[in-house]
């Protein structure tokens, strides 16, 4: 296993850590890689509302962002009225073992400092 992830004199923007936090970094990303991993394929309207407080706008940009990356595909159906379906690619379907050593390293090192402040 290697000392670091950022050698001396490289910049954090230029290792692999910089590349996948331009990735997925953001308020947003790693949640909507998180539904998409639950329903595996879901509307606009549905993520949407499945994520708090996301304007339409915001939602829009992320989602475009993430496939411009790879991260999600993009199904369009020509129907009236418009039909939109969003899905992980295989590229997006990669990371979710990322997500879910965060969710574990959460749930063994957050809930008891949650606990304690709220004790």
């Amino acid at each position: 296993m290697r000392e670091t992830c950022v050698p001396p004199g490289v910049k954090l923007k230029d290792t692999g850590f910089g590349y996948t936090l331009s990735l997925i970094g953001g308020k947003y990303k790693m949640i909507i890689l998180y539904w998409l991993s639950e329903h595996k394929v879901m509307r606009f309207n549905k993520l949407k509302r499945s994520i708090d407080n996301i304007s339409f706008k915001t939602l829009s940009v992320m989602l475009k962002e993430m496939e411009e990356d790879g991260l999600i595909l993009r199904k369009e159906f020509p129907q009236v009225p418009p039909k939109v379906e969003y899905s992980l690619s295989e590229r997006g379907r990669s990371l979710i073992p990322v997500l879910n050593m965060m969710c574990e390293w959460g749930e063994k090192n957050g809930m008891p400092v949650l606990e304690a402040a709220n004790g």
